[in-house]
């Protein structure tokens, strides 16, 4: 279900619970991350939109997707600035940039420096955190 427009969207831990698979509320919702390269969108190579996998809002395009090596779908930019928000993430004993939705506060992945020109920026994501629909971009 695509995003409508700019609101936020706020349910309870239990009503995600109720809309979401198990595996979607872990990483969606309680932060946690995939497998490597036995993901669904990792080596996708389709064209088309990525959406948050909770609540429909467009994310990323394949036009900004690329082969990072991680075995993670990564992107050098989201769709537009606004649709992710950026969190201190500093589980693990280390300090990460957190990726979360920025309609619905979804934990999406996570941004590193480490990417490709013009932005030098690699957007880690989660597969299960996302949905895809193939159709033409520009």
């Amino acid at each position: 279900m695509p995003a409508q427009n700019g609101d936020k969207i706020e349910k309870t831990e239990e009503e995600w619970r109720k809309l979401l698979t198990a595996k979607e509320f872990r990483i969606l919702r309680e932060r946690g991350t995939e497998i490597p390269f036995v993901n669904e969108y990792w080596d996708n190579k389709k064209e088309g939109i990525y959406y948050c996998g909770a609540c429909g809002q467009p994310l990323y395009s394949s036009r900004h997707k690329y082969r990072s090596g991680t075995g993670w779908p990564s992107f050098w930019k989201p769709i537009t600035p606004s649709a992710v928000e950026e969190r201190e993430d500093n589980s693990f004993f280390m300090t990460r940039t957190e990726i979360v939705c920025s309609r619905c506060g979804s934990h999406i992945g996570h941004v590193f420096n480490d990417g490709p020109e013009p932005t030098g920026l690699r957007y880690c994501m989660n597969s299960a955190a996302l949905d895809f629909k193939e159709q033409a971009v520009d």
